[in-house]
């Protein structure tokens, strides 16, 4: 880069880094990054949140033991967890809090110690009220620039926002838009409302915007534009986040959001409808690309220390493309290429163009099995969950519907120079170029990851599995068999004609097979 002499493991070398939200799918995944290729960095402090019954370590050693740390702890087989882990320390705290819940010998460590800040905290339910977001995602930026305001020796802030803060425009550059309201109005304003009128309120405060999440998370921005002049400081939006395309390993997840969770379900069998547009660009980006962009913008920001902040579309609709028309054979086929032994009905996913359709066809695929199975699974002694399951997704179409059926287009020429300006070398460990990413793969991949990581589902069942996949059809084949006969037999009664001269089992066959 411009002038630039370090590489980015040079950069990092040395510095002792503070990352928020680090027990998340992105903010893991970004520690992971830095151990496995910066490993000279200097001390990693984690923001964790302590639980009830459970300290800050007690958390930590959880974190150790997640799946996304396994390749990184087979590369260092030769050294001890502890070892390895050895510069990462948690810290206790809240960005929710004033101060971000830190003590004071926590917070006074902090300004003496921290070079690098990667800010990836945040609320990120669309049904959050409007008051908890506005602490935790604008309040908490604003706390972590305030603690940034008073480190010694920081050399760059990132923050994690979201291609969605200006989801009121259907095409956006990587730059910062105007506000109907600034921040500090938003608080004078959220602090004279008790909470029942702040609730009232809401959609008049939002406009444009369609939930509380892309609205605090705008006015975040603003919180960081705040300190353009006064340290080296960055924005990375990503879209929506899914899992790896090559770091860790191919298809690895801890996220049940967005593709990655109903591909969970339709490997289940419990998920077989799903509302979207086939043809719509609809936005996904790696998670491990996510974490890459995020370090390489750091590492730019902090070499050239720009007056200015620089922000970057850390997405794919204008780089790479997607549609699901293109993989929705293949994800059907990967579903019983890698089935699931805890699946309970033969997996088949179908995609309908409508929140309406969906309701209709859910009722008879969703609903009534999970009311059977769940009646099953009462009198059996276990634990009923597929209702409250279809209940959940069923009360948040309507918060989702618009990011559904809408298409965007996030422009990305910022973040495409990101890449042309490393090195072969760098590019190859942190690749942020989307140009050989081929979703065909990534989806078989994925559904893969699913089954292993979200399923708990070793490989060492999947012969097992393709056993129990086998029946599960069978007896699939069966079900239908029976309804079609069964309607053919009313159609037939009412239209008075007998069964073998009745044309409506045609008619009957169809109509199951199109909504089953």
């Amino acid at each position: 880069m411009e002038g630039q002499t370090q590489t980015i493991p040079e950069f990092y070398k040395g510095k002792n880094i503070f990352i928020t939200g680090a027990t998340g799918f992105v903010g893991i995944s970004l520690l992971e990054k830095i151990l496995s290729d910066t490993p000279e960095h200097g001390n990693i402090y984690i923001l964790v949140r302590p639980k009830k019954g459970q300290s800050i370590e007690d958390r930590l050693a959880v974190l150790k033991k997640n799946s996304v740390f396994e390749t990184l702890l087979s590369q260092r087989a030769t050294e001890s967890v502890d070892q390895i882990f050895e510069k990462v320390i948690p810290v206790a705290g809240d960005v929710g809090q004033d101060n971000l819940g830190l003590s004071d010998s926590d917070l006074q460590t902090l300004k003496e110690k921290v070079n690098v800040i990667f800010h990836s905290a945040a609320t990120l339910d669309f049904g959050d009220t409007l008051r908890t977001t506005i602490d935790i995602n604008l309040l908490g930026t604003r706390r972590v620039t305030e603690l940034a305001k008073q480190c010694r020796n920081l050399k760059v802030l990132i923050h994690v926002s979201s291609a969605y803060v200006n989801s009121f425009m259907l095409s956006t550059e990587e730059v910062l838009y105007p506000v109907t309201k600034d921040a500090d109005e938003l608080l004078k304003l959220a602090e004279s409302l008790s909470g029942e009128q702040l609730e009232e309120k809401t959609p008049e405060i939002l406009g444009e915007h369609p939930n509380t999440y892309t609205y605090t998370k705008q006015l975040a921005e603003y919180e960081v534009k705040k300190c353009e002049k006064l340290f080296p400081c960055t924005i990375v939006r990503p879209s929506m986040i899914v899992g790896a395309w090559k770091r860790p390993v191919p298809g690895w997840t801890i996220s049940k959001n967005g593709p990655q969770g109903f591909i969970l379900g339709a490997s289940k069998g419990v998920i077989r409808r799903l509302p979207l547009g086939k043809d719509l660009i609809y936005d996904y980006i790696p998670v491990d690309v996510v974490v890459n962009t995020l370090m390489v913008a750091g590492y730019r920001a902090g070499v050239t220390r720009p007056e200015e902040l620089a922000i970057y579309h850390c997405t794919s609709s204008t780089r790479m493309p997607f549609r699901w028309a293109e993989v929705e054979n293949l994800v059907n086929s990967s579903l019983h290429k890698y089935p699931l032994i805890s699946a309970v009905w033969w997996p088949r996913l179908k995609f309908v163009n409508s929140i309406t359709y969906y309701r209709i066809c859910s009722f008879f695929v969703h609903i009534l099995p999970a009311l059977i199975l769940d009646n099953v699974t009462r009198l059996s002694g276990g634990r009923p969950i597929l209702m409250k399951l279809h209940r959940n997704v069923n009360s948040s179409l309507g918060r989702l519907e618009r990011f559904i059926f809408t298409e965007w287009e996030f422009k990305s020429a910022k973040t495409e120079e990101l890449s042309n300006l490393l090195t072969e070398e760098t590019r190859s460990k942190f690749y942020v170029d989307l140009s050989d990413l081929s979703w065909s793969d990534f989806f078989e991949k994925l559904v893969f990851g699913a089954r292993i990581y979200l399923s708990k589902d070793p490989e060492k069942t999947l012969k097992a599995a393709k056993t129990k996949d086998k029946i599960l059809l069978g007896a699939h084949i069966c079900l239908k068999l029976g309804v079609i006969s069964f309607i053919w037999f009313v159609l037939s009664r009412i239209f008075n004609v007998t069964m073998w001269r009745s044309p409506y089992f045609l008619l009957a066959g169809m109509a199951f097979e199109y909504l089953i």
